[in-house]
């Protein structure tokens, strides 16, 4: 139980009509989940508008109502809370009700098209080995600490997420990797959590479906890097050509990762095998077991990260030694005969790009 007052902290009201002084039970998007003394939020979204079940919120017991807009005949005796966008309130009110998680963690985010998966990942069992209690939110699975559930999205819906993280700091956890979609970016799922870092991987074209045109992908990813603090970082790959638009206007101090231009992360690759790579990462030598010039970004990203999470910069490249690749990530699987399988996930024309141009030059090499 909540007070209604409470819950409204940090959202941007444009009106209230009623009590906020009222004890709330539960809160929900969903009509169907509504229950006596709930709060419900109608969040417009891409296939159903809550608006159109406010009737049958109230019917179900709701106490109080979010709306973008309070309708003409709105019922007596329910507190009708108008704000200008009803998806970000929800994500706002669902860091009040679950005390604010990702204020006592420090929560890393992950974008890009490609790179996700495996950075965040990877950070994730780098920091586990290390005896850091550790979270992770990525497309494939939700960990806090050592126990695993699958994932249903790359970035959960608000209360779903918020969940995710209350349940992380309660088992003590201290740092959190989560992938960011822009999706999850543009609906608002992120919005109230604090970041202590963002890093950007790539952009190609993706979502196109929904985001209709490259500028408004390359906006939506950028969100993630405009929310972070002066006390934030934020790491990008800067042979990316979005790379330095995320770095614009960006409060957080900044660091950049490359293979081909300068950056305060250079990485180069000496030798490439099916055994692995060996790198040079500013100058200081490190072999990993994963392949390809794509995982050489993904592992300079991870270094970046574990740097400025105050980790040794030789602890950290031993860390990036030990990591094995991620399960459907360019994995090699051993078979008969001295035969070698390649697993790998990829759903964009670039990833598939990647993996096949990895492999022929394995092949020449």
């Amino acid at each position: 139980m909540k007070l209604l007052k409470n819950l409204l902290y940090g959202v941007r009201l444009v009106d209230v009509q009623g009590s906020t002084n009222l004890a709330v039970e539960s809160v929900t998007s969903d009509s169907r989940k509504v229950r006596p003394d709930s709060l419900f939020v109608a969040v417009r979204g891409t296939h159903s508008d809550g608006h159109s079940y406010l009737t049958q919120a109230i019917a179900a017991g709701a106490k109080a109502i979010v709306v973008e807009e309070v309708p003409a005949d709105a019922a007596p005796g329910v507190t009708w809370i108008t704000v200008a966008s009803s998806s970000e309130a929800y994500a706002r009110i669902a860091c009040s009700w679950f005390d604010q998680p990702s204020q006592g963690m420090t929560v890393v985010g992950v974008t890009g098209t490609n790179g996700k998966t495996t950075t965040a990942t990877l950070l994730y069992h780098m920091l586990m080995h290390r005896g850091v209690k550790t979270g992770l939110i990525s497309t494939v699975k939700v960990c806090v600490n050592s126990v695993e559930e699958p994932a249903t999205h790359t970035t959960p819906d608000a209360w779903v997420l918020q969940g995710h993280l209350a349940r992380m700091r309660d088992a003590g956890c201290k740092v959190v990797f989560m992938e960011v979609s822009s999706h999850g970016l543009v609906q608002h799922r992120v919005t109230g959590l604090k970041f202590a870092g963002a890093v950007f991987t790539n952009i190609s074209r993706d979502h196109l479906d929904y985001h209709e045109t490259m500028d408004n992908y390359v906006a939506a990813k950028k969100m993630l890097f405009d929310g972070l603090g002066s006390d934030a970082f934020a790491l990008v790959n800067s042979d990316d050509t979005h790379g330095e638009t995320m770095l614009l206007d960006c409060a957080a101090r900044t660091r950049t990762y490359a293979l081909k231009r300068p950056a305060d992360i250079k990485v180069k690759i000496l030798e490439s095998h099916l055994q692995g790579t060996l790198l040079s990462i500013n100058q200081r030598e490190c072999w990993s077991q994963l392949i390809g010039a794509f995982n050489a970004y993904n592992m300079a990203a991870m270094y970046g990260v574990a740097v400025e999470l105050g980790i040794p910069a030789d602890e950290a490249l031993q860390a990036l030694s030990a990591v094995r690749s991620v399960d459907g990530r360019f994995q090699k699987i051993a078979g008969p005969n001295n035969r070698i399988g390649i697993i790998d996930y990829a759903h964009t024309p670039d990833a598939l790009e990647n993996v096949l141009k990895t492999l022929q030059d394995l092949n020449q090499g």
